[in-house]
């Protein structure tokens, strides 16, 4: 295992993770390595929650995004988590911070190391999954980057976790580049998703380091869920719509770069471009999921770009075991750089990411349920909303049985202003909103993404609101959370068969 920490002088650093909690103080602010649990920090952090059941011991955690193997949890539930930042999955994690418990501040991902860079955040220990220190002691990171550059230069202290499991081979998957401060940046001279404009290590100062801990546990398998019949429609019809682009001269059959969301959605619309009759097709994204190692192999995507891969064991056992194959197939980037919003931009990427509720002219809530209970964060959909070729979010036109609409007269909370949002896809169908004034986009998302149990409804209120209202952007304000409040008493969105009665 030594032959992994080729700077010898570190050698007498090895120890174990009960050890290097032993580092961690109470109030400290303290970086981690991981995204959507991909590279993610697997044994320290856990031994520090375990210190924390017997001791005044209350962290700040800021990492890339999410991690896995419980660790959100453990810190959670024994209370060494005061504010995490600025992205979690967790549900014990999740259930703290609807409580009050744990103080979250959600964050657009692309903009989240800007607050180390500017001294917001002064990381006190970083912790952080290496394969390997190089002779320079710099480190070579293993299935994410995140946001482990600008961590690694704030901290005062870094320990590094080297996980055997992963191959030293995994060198040169990576491109590291760290952009300045504000005032003084250049430009990211990325021109295509496959260019390489960086190092492969992460150059840190050797001194810093306080402590390495080898484990060879694996990252924790992404949650691949089968596509179901929504997110089946959903991906068919937005092939549909890229097929119409083609038609129109607005695209060809290389589309633009690609980036989605994570989940099964994600997924099922990855896997439609499967069986379609797009070539060449490449990806500017945050996370690699199984989808896109499927696409790869299949010969329809030529290169794809993330910050992280979070994929099912199959997947991952796949990709690990033949990492030379696709080391000219992909690459691990910073999250300052995979969400780059200038990158984003100049490569024209096509963005699709899911919502919880989108209203009728567009604005789309990606966070909270029924406007005050954080779900998971925005993670990097705004980065790529404001700022993509098209901006595409999906959603199922129905939840919970069929008790919860997914679009409503007003957002409960607003991620994404319509100003943002170009096309809108449910099970039900498309809404094309490039070029559409607000009472136009009303009509175009009411009759094609509106479940039937709803659209009459729907149709009714902007109708009346019309009407009775006017204006630029008609609502009727007592009117426009009556779903959500009609859901919180009564358990379901629609109307009783008394109101319906009445109205």
């Amino acid at each position: 295992m030594l032959e992994r920490i080729k700077l010898a002088d570190l050698q007498s650093k090895v120890m174990t993770a009960e050890e290097s909690a032993k580092f961690f103080k109470n109030g400290m602010i303290v970086g981690a390595s991981g995204f959507t649990r991909g590279g993610d920090t697997k044994v320290v952090l856990k031994a520090v929650a375990e210190r924390a059941k017997s001791e005044d011991l209350e962290i700040t955690l800021f990492t890339g995004a999410s991690l896995g193997h419980g660790t959100d949890e453990a810190l959670a539930e024994s209370g060494a988590l005061k504010k995490r930042l600025p992205f979690q999955v967790d549900t014990v994690l999740r259930k703290n911070i609807n409580a009050g418990n744990v103080l979250f501040i959600d964050q657009h991902l692309g903009e989240s190391a800007e607050h180390i860079l500017n001294d917001t955040f002064k990381i006190d220990i970083a912790v952080l999954e290496v394969t390997e220190i190089l002779e320079d002691g710099s480190i070579v990171p293993t299935t994410s980057v995140g946001n482990n550059v600008d961590i690694a230069e704030s901290a005062d202290q870094i320990i590094l976790e080297i996980n055997t499991s992963i191959p030293t081979s995994i060198r040169g998957l990576h491109d590291i580049y760290k952009v300045e401060k504000y005032g003084s940046r250049t430009p990211i001279n990325i021109t295509s998703c496959d260019s390489k404009i960086g190092s492969d290590a992460i150059k840190i100062d050797p001194s810093k380091i306080v402590g390495i801990v080898f484990h060879d546990i694996h990252d924790m398998a992404g949650d691949i869920v089968p596509a179901d019949a929504a997110t089946s429609a959903i991906a068919k019809n937005i092939v549909n719509f890229f097929e119409k682009e083609v038609e129109s001269g607005r695209l060809t059959k290389e589309l633009m770069p690609l980036q989605c969301g994570i989940g099964k959605v994600a997924n099922a619309v990855l896997a439609g471009l499967e069986h379609s009759d797009f070539e060449n097709l490449v990806m500017y994204s945050e996370v690699l999921q199984d989808s896109t190692f499927d696409l790869i192999d299949s010969g329809k995507m030529n290169f794809a770009s993330a910050s992280s891969m979070t994929v099912s064991q199959e997947c991952y056992d796949r990709v690990i075991g033949n990492i030379e194959h696709y080391k000219n197939k992909i690459v691990l980037r910073p999250q300052a750089i995979s969400n780059a919003v200038e990158v984003i931009r100049r490569l024209g990427v096509i963005g699709i990411n899911t919502s919880l509720e989108c209203d009728i002219y567009g604005n789309v809530n990606s966070t909270h349920v029924s406007g005050t209970h954080m779900m998971n964060g925005i993670g990097g959909s705004g980065d790529f909303a404001r700022n993509a070729y098209i901006s595409i979010f999906v959603t199922a036109s129905t939840a919970k049985g069929g008790n919860i609409s997914s679009i409503v007269p007003m957002v409960s909370h607003v991620d994404h202003t319509e100003h943002d949002v170009d096309i809108i896809v449910t099970d039900e169908g498309l809404a094309d909103l490039r070029g559409l004034a607000p009472r136009e986009r009303a009509l175009e998302i009411i009759k094609n993404c509106v479940h039937p149990d709803y659209k009459q409804e729907l149709l009714s209120y902007f109708e009346r609101a019309c009407a009775e209202r006017g204006g630029q952007t008609p609502h009727i304000l007592e009117e426009a959370f009556s779903w959500h409040t009609r859901l919180k008493t009564t358990g379901s969105m629609k109307k009783s068969s008394t109101e319906s009665l009445v109205s």
